[in-house]
């Protein structure tokens, strides 16, 4: 696990990170087989997509959604299907939600 938190501190410090598959596996605590069946489902993709799955690469992003779905698989029992449709659902809220505090602080510049 050393590995993957040297990894994280290097986002913090704002650096871009990648991570291959391994260290993506270690990163998210799952197996390649978990990972390799939550690319099926199109439930995170490797930014880097070749038919070798050594050249893959995933950004930090797609370990934040590896997490969620994760938490949403252990707390609701959903299955791979189900969680492809619930993160889309759930990223649809938060574009709305940005939308929504953007549009509101437009109004508030307006009315000043």
């Amino acid at each position: 696990m050393g590995n993957s938190t040297n990894i994280l501190r290097g986002e913090i410090a704002g650096e871009p990170e990648r991570f291959t598959l391994e260290e993506f596996c270690e990163a998210c605590g799952l197996n390649m087989q978990i990972v390799l069946e939550l690319v099926e489902h199109d439930i995170v993709d490797p930014e880097k997509y070749a038919a070798e799955t050594t050249s893959w690469s995933f950004s930090i992003y797609a370990l934040h959604r590896v997490q969620r779905a994760m938490r949403l698989r252990r707390d609701l029992e959903i299955d791979f299907p189900g969680l492809s449709l619930a993160l889309d659902l759930l990223d649809e809220v938060d574009r709305l939600r940005d939308q929504v505090r953007r549009q509101e602080q437009q109004l508030q510049r307006l009315e000043r």
